[in-house]
């Protein structure tokens, strides 16, 4: 991702996209339902022969457009983060710069959170599976996430440097603050189901953004006395 107005556009605006060969489309069709059984049983629940059961296909059929379960939950990951993409960053790249794109990341990012409230999170589900197992799929898992914070980052860069945000504003921490507030959203609704999880979110975003709007006071400035400053100078 990249918080600037020339980045690529979302799939689905390619008009000149070539149509894709039937093996493609076979995968591509694989990796959705991958997806959808991801999203309910995780990243780890997977496994050719369920997806080969869904799929109506052979065990074999499923294995020789992936090769390995690794392979395929590496597909699924990259696939969740492209849909990410879709439906939370480029949208938001049409917001002026500044302060109204970082709230329309904020927004889109609510947009689909609640969406999976029901539905699940990869990046939380698969963070859980493989916050201590090394390996391809959590460095896929990391990098995608890392990706995003870094967009979010960014966008409060660019707030700060369109002087929405207070000079002083430490973007990681504000970035990170934002970040907080998501995976809080999951808790509460996902597993505590607290009704008014969504509106406590939106209005802890609110507050972060104008606790860091307010420029830090200056600190005082004490006149010294005349004989002071003489005995500065000796």
């Amino acid at each position: 991702m990249s918080v600037t107005p020339t980045a690529r556009r979302p799939r689905s605006d390619t008009a000149t996209a070539k149509p894709l060969q039937k093996g493609q489309q076979t995968k591509a069709a694989i990796v959705d339902a991958a997806l959808g059984l991801a999203t309910q049983i995780g990243l780890e629940g997977l496994s050719i022969g369920a997806l080969a059961e869904v799929m109506q296909m052979s065990k074999s059929g499923v294995f020789a457009h992936f090769g390995s379960r690794e392979e395929l939950q590496i597909s699924v990951v990259r696939e969740y983060h492209t849909r990410f993409e879709e439906e939370v960053f480029y949208p938001a790249m049409g917001a002026p710069r500044g302060l109204p794109r970082l709230r329309a990341l904020f927004d889109n990012w609510m947009k689909r959170t609640s969406v999976e409230i029901d539905s699940g999170c990869i990046y939380i589900s698969g963070a859980v599976e493989f916050d201590d197992r090394p390996g391809p799929v959590r460095d896929a898992l990391a990098s995608s996430v890392n990706t995003w914070l870094s967009a979010m980052r960014r966008a409060v860069e660019i707030a700060i440097e369109e002087g929405h945000l207070a000079a002083g504003t430490d973007a990681a921490q504000m970035a990170f603050e934002i970040h907080a507030q998501i995976l809080a959203l999951h808790y509460e609704a996902r597993f505590l189901r607290s009704p008014d999880s969504v509106r406590r979110a939106l209005q802890a975003f609110e507050g972060i953004v104008e606790r860091y709007s307010r420029a830090p006071a200056a600190p005082a400035r004490t006149r010294s006395s005349p004989a002071a400053a003489r005995k500065s100078q000796g």
